[in-house]
């Protein structure tokens, strides 16, 4: 993981802890102070997005895929704090990200959905390798967070209809007894698939979006100039 993720981490964490048992709009005032500054944006919204995922990615697939929304959230984040901790070896919880990314997540619809108005610029093969990538690059990105978890609880807590999606209030309780709110938007497709995670009105989807146009704002529009910079991310290990 990159510096300045890390150091995004740790400005985040140390920041809401100050908070703990106050009321949800003072925790919100204080993380829209600190992404108020354009320098520290994108590493507290990559954070953010590290954490929210990496609470709850261990859902079974197959019966609990079927399961009502809550119970598929709530084992999934139990069986993610337990199984993949800090004992667990590099490799073997690469892999079991990669596993349960593409099982329980909507990778395609999230990809689509972050490439944006770019996405029907791209020829088929773009789409294709550029979904490839940026499951790669979310799936090592959370890999290198889940041994935070370890001991910290997880509870999904209910569910509730918005739009067209089902909506899951969770939480994550740390050791220290901080209760760090997670909301998954979930789709019924045949079996849940989750579609996005906010965690203080921060959406995973719109965070990959924003960062994905300023890449290819970067190279001027241009979709080869973004796999190129996703190929390097991904072969540095996120």
């Amino acid at each position: 993981m990159s510096t300045f993720i890390r150091r995004g981490w740790h400005q985040m964490e140390s920041g809401l802890s100050r908070f703990r048992g106050q009321p949800t709009v003072k925790i919100r005032r204080h993380f829209l102070k600190l992404i108020g500054r354009p320098r520290r944006i994108t590493q507290i919204r990559f954070a953010v997005c590290a954490y929210a995922l990496a609470g709850a990615l261990a859902t079974a697939s197959g019966a609990l895929a079927q399961a009502d929304p809550v119970t598929f959230i709530n084992q999934g984040g139990v069986q993610a704090i337990q199984v993949l901790g800090p004992r667990v070896p590099p490799a073997q919880r690469l892999a079991r990200f990669r596993e349960l990314f593409i099982a329980d997540f909507d990778v395609a619809g999230m990809g689509q959905f972050a490439l944006g108005q770019y996405w029907n610029s791209a020829t088929p093969q773009q789409q294709e390798e550029f979904l490839r990538l940026f499951r790669e690059y979310v799936v090592h990105t959370l890999s290198a967070r889940s041994a935070a978890y370890a001991g910290e609880t997880f509870r999904a807590i209910s569910a509730q209809q918005n739009g067209g999606y089902t909506v899951v209030s969770s939480e994550v309780v740390q050791t220290d007894g901080t209760r760090s709110p997670l909301y998954w938007y979930l789709a019924n497709r045949g079996g849940w698939k989750i579609v996005d995670v906010y965690i203080l009105g921060v959406s995973v989807r719109q965070t990959a979006r924003d960062e994905v146009a300023s890449v290819m704002r970067q190279g001027g529009g241009q979709i080869s100039y973004l796999l190129d910079r996703m190929r390097e991310k991904v072969a540095s290990g996120g």
